[in-house]
C-alpha cells in the first residue's frame, strides 16, 4: 500500500508570516506590529446588508460565479473607478483574493512552468506556484527602489516563463510601480506569451496621485488576469471575498477550478458587496495615511532606511547595517523589546524587516518606541 502524499504539498511550508505572528502573539507583555489586517471595523451599512439578506433568507445555493446583480456592479464599478472594462461574465466572486490567485495559477500552470515573482513578495505567491507543481523564479527589485528593471525582466524570461505576477501598491514594501516601470514591463512582454496577474488588492489605498495598474495595457488583455478583493479598503479580511477578472476564455476556464474548488461563495454576503462598493473609503485612506507619515518619520530619525510607501500599509525596513540576518534581529527584538515585526527573509529579501502600521496610533507609538529602545541597546 502506496500512502505518499502529494509531493508538492509536502515541499510546501506553512506560512512564516503566519508562524512569526503566532510567536509574537505568545509572547507575554509584546506589541504586535505584524499582520496586515486593519484595526477598523467593516461599516455599519455593509454589515446591515448583509443582516437584510439574511432576513430575507438569501441562504440557498447561489450561481457558481456570484449572483448577476453583484458582477454588474464590480463590471460598473471597475469601469468608473479604474477604467477597466470586464463584462459580467468576464468576473468570478472568489473566497478572497487567494481563491482567485489559486484559481489563476491552476488554470494556467503545467508541471515545470516557471512564474516570475518580484521580490520582495507575499509569500502566497511562491506557494501557490509551488503547489501546482511550477517553479517560482525571484526577480529582486531591492537595489532599484523596489522598481522592475526591464533588463533584468529581461533576462530572467527564459522557454518555460508562463506568467509574472505583479503586486502594486506592493506587500510588503507599500511602493506603487511608476508609469515608468510598467511601461519598461510592457515593453519587454508585450510580445511574448506570457500571462500578467495584476494582484491589485491595495489599489485602493494609495497615498499620492498617479497610479496605474498593468491592467490598463489592453493590448494585452487575452493575457492579464486581475485580482482584487473586498478586505483591505473596507476592513472585511474575515468576510473572505475577493474577486477575478480576465478575458472571457481565460475566465471560461478559471471558473471550472472555482466551481470543483469551493462551489461559490457564500449567498448573503454578495448582497453586503454591493453596498461595499458604494461605500467611499477616503476617510479610510486618510486615516493610514496619517499613519504612514508618523511611522516614517518616527523610523527615519531613529536612522533606519525605507522606502517612504505610496500605499498599502506596510514599511518595508533596511537592517543590514546592524550585521544580523532578519530573522535573527526580529527574534531578538522580540525577546529584547517585546515588539514584533516580520523577518524580510519571508517575503524572500534579506535584510529587511516588515511592519504593518494598520494598527491603532497608541499600539505604533508604543511599538515604535520599543524598537528604538532595541535598536540603541545594540
Amino acid at each position: 500500500m502506496d500512502l505518499r502524499l502529494n509531493d508538492a504539498v509536502v515541499k510546501v511550508e506553512l506560512s512564516g508570516i503566519r508562524q512569526f505572528t503566532y510567536l509574537v502573539r505568545d509572547t507575554p507583555g509584546a506589541c504586535a506590529l505584524t499582520i496586515g489586517e486593519p484595526d477598523l471595523n467593516t461599516p455599519d451599512a455593509i454589515k446591515e446588508a448583509a443582516k437584510a439578506a439574511l432576513d430575507d433568507n438569501d441562504t440557498h445555493y447561489p450561481p457558481g460565479n456570484g449572483y448577476p446583480y453583484l458582477l454588474e456592479e464590480i463590471s460598473k464599478f471597475e469601469a468608473q473607478a479604474h477604467g477597466l472594462h470586464y463584462t459580467p461574465d468576464e468576473i468570478i466572486m472568489t473566497v478572497g483574493a487567494t481563491e482567485a490567485l489559486f484559481a489563476s495559477f491552476s488554470t494556467i500552470l503545467n508541471a515545470g512552468d516557471e512564474v516570475i515573482i518580484p521580490t520582495p513578495a507575499f509569500g502566497l505567491y511562491e506557494a501557490l506556484v509551488q503547489l501546482n507543481q511550477g517553479v517560482p523564479v525571484s526577480l529582486p527589485t531591492e537595489n532599484n527602489h523596489f522598481q522592475i528593471d526591464p533588463e533584468a525582466l529581461r533576462a530572467a524570461i527564459t522557454p518555460r516563463t508562463k506568467a509574472i505576477i505583479l503586486t502594486s501598491p506592493n506587500n510588503p514594501t507599500g511602493c506603487m510601480y511608476t508609469k515608468e516601470t510598467l511601461d519598461g514591463i510592457h515593453d519587454v512582454l508585450k510580445d511574448k506569451p506570457i500571462f500578467v496577474l495584476c494582484d491589485d488588492v491595495y489599489r485602493t489605498l494609495v497615498y499620492k496621485e498617479g497610479y496605474h495598474s498593468f491592467a490598463e495595457y489592453q493590448d494585452m488583455r487575452d493575457r492579464i488576469i486581475v485580482i482584487n478583493s473586498f478586505s483591505k479598503p473596507y476592513a472585511m479580511t474575515g468576510w473572505r471575498l475577493g474577486y477575478c477578472m480576465a478575458d472571457a476564455p481565460i475566465m471560461d476556464r478559471i471558473q471550472v477550478f472555482h466551481q470543483y474548488a469551493v462551489t461559490s461563495v457564500p449567498s448573503f454576503v454578495q448582497r453586503a458587496c454591493v453596498t461595499a462598493l458604494h461605500t467611499p473609503t477616503d476617510d479610510v485612506v486618510e486615516i493610514f495615511r496619517k499613519r504612514r507619515d508618523y511611522v516614517y518619520k518616527r523610523l527615519t530619525d531613529m536612522g533606519l532606511e525605507v522606502e517612504e510607501p505610496t500605499g498599502a500599509f506596510y514599511m518595508f525596513i533596511n537592517i543590514q547595517k546592524f550585521g544580523m540576518d532578519s530573522l535573527t534581529f526580529c527574534r531578538r527584538m522580540l525577546q529584547e523589546g517585546l515588539v514584533g515585526v516580520i523577518p524580510g527573509i519571508y517575503f524572500g529579501t534579506e535584510g529587511y524587516m516588515r511592519l504593518s502600521y494598520c494598527y491603532s496610533d497608541a499600539d505604533l507609538k508604543e511599538g515604535l518606541d520599543r524598537i528604538e529602545t532595541f535598536i540603541k541597546s545594540l
